[in-house]
């Protein structure tokens, strides 16, 4: 006969606590839009639907007066989905993360506050070392949105306004080639009996793509130049059609040129200066009325002539050759190149959010961690670090370090 368990009056039944599975905090994000008074920015970062997202999922946005109307957006339009309109950017600036549609400038990066978020596009020749060290001693995090990475490599804001640019290069100089504006009277795509207009274009990257896109859609007479064949190639298949397409070889781009009634200058930069292929001479020789739009400007640009131009004055004459060498070209359109950027940066933010916060997303993410250029207190971007004299700090080594 077995004996029955003996259980002491002490013994009592604790029940166990479940295990879950740990799930990232989410994260209230305050974002601050302000509105760009420099680099003639029209742009705006989010748009209305954007930030209704956003406000829609418990995030506090705040807006500063009129920062959406070079796009058409009106303080109202963000009022409504729920964005506060702020009047004093000093208030504005105090928000954790700060979304900006053109480069920091001297006077906002005083109203920075210590350990911000700053996400913006970088304009490399108007970076001056007084402004990083500003930023540097705040410890901002900064955010280059033009090297912000998707998961296939490639840069989802840069290819958008790539895009807008090629387009935008054509219309342009279709534009200044009519009588409108002084130009020759030439219609861009000709009609029967009359030949097209001959374009060329200097590069074969994106720019290249969409500008060539927008010629063969108009009926002008395109010819490529660019010194890889690959890209050549590329771009022929993208576009589905054969056309003229050769290396830069300076007799047939100089011969090239002077039956050309449009240049565009599109060429990739090379260690952040575009290569400036076509001489002075090779302009002079070039008809008069023709039209050069200089894509490349912000990177030093590809023609000789070419000199830094603003919207509201877009062109310039030499040697009877109409110069279009504006650098931020999109913000000629900017309500499709702002719906372009919020795109991006909205479903971004969101991922900070589910994630933790910025700092957790950039240590998860190496597309985002890729666009950042500092990292409180630390320069985490060799090109500028060494541009600037500033000692260089992998941010991979950096996340490291902290564990």
């Amino acid at each position: 006969m077995s004996k029955k368990p003996y259980i002491s009056p002490s013994f009592s039944y604790t029940p166990l606590e479940e295990t879950l599975q740990i799930i990232p905090k989410k994260k209230q994000l305050f974002i601050g839009i302000p509105k760009e008074t420099s680099f003639q920015e029209n742009r705006v970062p989010l748009t209305p639907e954007g930030v209704s997202v956003l406000i829609n999922q418990g995030h506090d946005i705040a807006v500063e007066h009129g920062a959406g109307e070079g796009s058409f957006y009106f303080d109202n339009d963000y009022s409504e989905v729920g964005a506060r309109i702020v009047y004093d950017k000093a208030e504005l600036y105090k928000a954790t993360t700060i979304l900006k549609s053109a480069p920091i400038s001297e006077e906002e990066a005083g109203l920075l506050q210590v350990n911000q978020v700053v996400i913006s596009p970088i304009h490399m020749p108007m970076l001056k070392t007084g402004l990083l060290e500003q930023l540097i001693s705040k410890k901002i995090i900064a955010i280059a949105f033009e090297s912000i990475m998707d998961e296939n490599g490639s840069f989802p804001i840069v290819r958008s306004m790539s895009e807008i640019a090629g387009n935008y290069a054509i219309l342009t100089a279709a534009r200044y080639l009519g009588n409108t504006d002084n130009g020759k009277g030439v219609l861009l795509g000709g009609i029967s009996g009359v030949p097209p207009a001959r374009v060329l274009i200097i590069g074969a990257g994106i720019v290249a793509e969409f500008a060539a896109r927008a010629a063969f859609g108009l009926g002008a007479s395109v010819k490529i130049f660019d010194n890889s064949i690959y890209r050549l190639m590329k771009l022929q298949n993208n576009i589905g059609r054969r056309c003229f397409t050769s290396v830069i070889d300076p007799v047939t781009l100089a011969e090239e040129l002077r039956n050309a009634d449009v240049a565009i200058g599109a060429l990739k930069p090379i260690n952040g200066v575009t290569p400036m292929v076509v001489s002075e001479q090779m302009v002079s020789n070039m008809k008069a009325g023709s039209v050069i739009i200089d894509v490349s400007i912000d990177r030093g640009g590809c023609f000789e002539t070419s000199r830094v131009t603003s919207h509201e004055r877009p062109v310039y004459k030499k040697y009877d050759v109409i110069h279009y060498c504006v650098p931020n070209i999109a913000s000629g359109v900017s309500r499709t190149a702002s719906r372009a950027i919020s795109n991006v940066l909205m479903p971004i933010l969101q991922q900070c959010a589910d994630t933790g916060g910025v700092e957790e997303v950039i240590q998860t993410r190496n597309g985002i961690r890729n666009g950042v250029y500092l990292y409180k207190g630390c320069v985490t971007n060799a090109p500028i670090a060494k541009k600037f004299g500033f000692k260089y700090t992998d941010l991979d080594l950096l996340f490291t370090g902290q564990f």
